[in-house]
């Protein structure tokens, strides 16, 4: 019969009321339940004022915090020589490398010893790394999760917000209203990445363009409402639409090989674009970005005189037998002031925190050469010409 969640909580107060403190793994291994069971009793104890959490710990509600798991930063006092700040940033994400990179350069300037992290593609793998991080006495986080879904993004938000130590997040943007809305955050302004990358095309004199993008992150998420919010809101474009750049770069849990695993179909650009009578696209990420290229080459679609291409990245747009023109955050700058407004947090004296800052920084376009005007009509591919008016000018769905 499982134990009645009340009385397990009962046991819980018993032996934190008995020692005085003890590790949350401790204490479950003792009790015989999960970790996660454990921390959820934890917190709601703690919520109702019933008993104290550190990092890693338990303690009575009566009991003083030892000094040592008192952030430094926190007591206006410089931190203890070696306390580092903990950096989480996913694996196998180039793009993020280059912004922790950024973030180094101004700890190891200031003096601060950097913890580096790098969280598996697992879901909630960020957690565990975060709170092995605070039980060896880091004093501030920096961190990007991965959030491949909206669902991962709120699995995190009660725990990233109490996290006890000065945080900011880097390259995420809390939604509105959500537990983590007041955490300090620096992020890119990826509409306005995406209105550059439009504004280049429609400038050089497009009209149908087709934006193929990722849509298992909060940046690849962004760039696919900001383009559609801006090709629906610009006169110039006729037509457009938003497919999906990579079959496995969906939201949820990383895809699973398996012999019952179906690989999903993938993208067929140069159909989609004979489709869509379309000269030009906006590709993210990079990588998926220059496979698409070669993949048009195949088809005999040739960039940038059949169709115009700007990647979304630029981490290895300008590594392609064709260059390309590409939408460029501001990557290692992201980097480099998240780490200082952690700087200013952790030099804040106890109870002077200031207001909560979100800090965004605007893109860049670098041209290459993968763009230039659209061909004549008498060059275009062959294609069904669309009536002109709204329902041109409306995507029938976006994928």
């Amino acid at each position: 019969m499982r134990e009645p969640v009340e009385l397990r909580r009962q046991r819980i107060l018993a032996v934190v009321e008995a020692r005085g403190s003890v590790k949350v793994s401790t204490l479950a291994a003792e009790l015989e339940v999960s970790v996660v069971t454990l921390r959820r009793d934890v917190e709601e104890l703690a919520r109702e004022g019933r008993l104290r959490r550190g990092h890693g710990v338990v303690r009575p509600v009566g009991a003083a915090l030892p000094e040592a798991a008192v952030p430094a930063a926190r007591s206006g006092d410089p931190a203890p020589d070696g306390a580092p700040v903990a950096l989480v940033v996913p694996e196998r994400h180039s793009y993020l490398y280059e912004t922790l990179h950024g973030a180094r350069t101004v700890l190891a300037a200031a003096g601060v010893r950097v913890a580096l992290h790098i969280a598996p593609q697992a879901v909630g793998a960020e957690r565990p790394l975060v709170e092995a991080a605070l039980a060896g006495g880091a004093r501030g986080l920096l961190i990007a999760p991965r959030w491949r879904s909206e669902r991962a993004e709120e699995a995190d938000h009660g725990w990233l917000a109490e996290v006890g130590v000065p945080t900011v997040l880097m390259e995420r943007r809390p939604r509105p209203g959500s537990a983590l809305h007041a955490l300090d955050t620096v992020c890119s302004d990826h509409w306005y990445g995406i209105h550059l990358a439009v504004g280049h095309l429609i400038g050089l004199g497009h009209r149908r363009i087709v934006l193929a993008a990722r849509d298992d992150s909060p940046t690849a998420r962004t760039v696919r409402a900001a383009f559609a919010e801006i090709a629906a809101d610009r006169a110039e474009v006729e037509d457009w639409s938003v497919v999906l750049s990579s079959p496995d770069a969906v939201p949820g849990p990383p895809p699973e090989a398996g012999e019952g695993a179906r690989p999903r179909p993938a993208l067929d650009l140069a159909g989609l674009l004979r489709e869509r009578a379309a000269t030009a696209a906006v590709l993210h990420g990079d990588v998926d970005a220059l496979m698409l290229v070669q993949r048009l080459a195949e088809d005999g679609v040739r960039v940038p005189e059949d169709c115009s291409v700007v990647a979304y990245d630029d981490v290895v747009a300008a590594l392609g037998a064709t260059p390309l023109t590409a939408v460029a955050p501001p990557k290692a700058e992201i980097g480099r002031a998240a780490a200082e407004l952690l700087l200013h947090r952790l030099a804040e004296p106890a109870g002077a925190a200031g207001p909560v800052r979100r800090t965004e920084v605007l893109p860049g376009l670098k041209v290459r050469g993968s763009t230039q005007a659209p061909p004549t009509p008498r060059t275009q591919a062959p294609s069904t010409p669309r009536a002109p008016g709204p329902a041109a000018r409306s995507t029938p769905s976006t994928v």
